[in-house]
């Protein structure tokens, strides 16, 4: 679930060794790092176990509903987005040109459609946040080419974290592959640090300059989860307070993964069972 530039989580955390930075980032030791991998483990099963469902037909509710039950049934967490902030659902659901932050409702999928499922799930006090896009049918030409960008945006934008690094080099890659592309990179919303809260520091930018913003270190953990539109990168809010859609209607697509420090590089920690690191 992605984050508006500003709103992390305000506590006292542990000060980040970057003297440029103004932030406070909590780095995880060894217990919690364990803890956010079963989240994220959880948070990945979940959003696999909707792929069989989401078909034409089906509306955004029900998804919301199966998604709920397993979550709160099977797995014995708690899905994170329901009244956080007031919003009314387990899951986000954002069809075609809905950026983020869809409201599960009555719309029927039908074939052609895109959507992007948001799933984050807490266990143990600690969160695991993950999204994807999903086919509905047979879709658009267009919309294969959106959402194969955006995979590998985040792809390109996890390809960078490691040790020395900072974040500008995340959203300098994801956005240079964008843009590279024909797509533009939505700046409102971003990712974001995650661990016991679920909106932390630091903000993940899916834009900007390398060698800019905070310095990454082993223990730090947080989301890139960036938002690709096929036209221009202007949205808006609907009058919901929550759906963020593209001021132009073009479709838009968005993956994410929240991810780990380490000492070497890059652990992903919502990798979907099937999926290959």
């Amino acid at each position: 679930m992605v984050a508006p530039p500003g709103s992390g989580d305000q506590r006292l955390f542990s000060p980040t060794r970057d003297p440029s930075s103004y932030m406070s980032i909590i780095i995880k030791n060894s217990e919690e790092i364990e803890k956010m991998r079963v989240a994220g483990r959880l948070a990945a099963e979940a959003l696999e176990f909707l792929r069989p469902h989401v078909r034409p037909g089906i509306t955004t509710e029900q998804l919301d509903s199966i998604a709920h039950d397993y979550i709160t049934r099977v797995q014995q967490a708690v899905p994170a987005p329901l009244n956080y902030h007031g919003f009314p659902k387990s899951i986000c659901t954002s069809v075609n040109h809905q950026v983020c932050h869809g409201i599960p409702g009555a719309r029927k999928l039908k074939s052609g459609d895109i959507i992007n499922i948001d799933v984050t799930v807490i266990k143990d006090g600690y969160h695991g946040d993950t999204s994807r896009m999903f086919f509905v049918g047979e879709p658009s030409v267009l919309a294969r080419r959106v959402v194969r960008i955006a995979r590998e945006c985040l792809e390109k934008g996890i390809g960078v974290v490691r040790p020395g690094a900072r974040l500008g080099d995340i959203g300098h890659a994801i956005q240079t592959h964008a843009e590279r592309n024909g797509c533009s990179i939505v700046r409102e919303y971003c990712g974001h640090g995650i661990g016991r809260g679920f909106h932390e520091e630091p903000q993940v930018l899916h834009y900007g300059e390398r060698g800019t913003g905070v310095l990454l270190e082993p223990g730090m953990t947080f989301t890139i989860e960036p938002m690709v539109n096929a036209g221009r990168r202007e949205v808006r809010l609907l009058a919901d307070g929550w759906t963020v859609v593209t001021k132009d209607h073009s479709l838009s697509a968005q993956w994410e993964h929240t991810v780990l420090v380490t000492g070497e590089g890059v652990e992903v920690l919502t990798l979907c069972p099937k999926e290959e690191p």
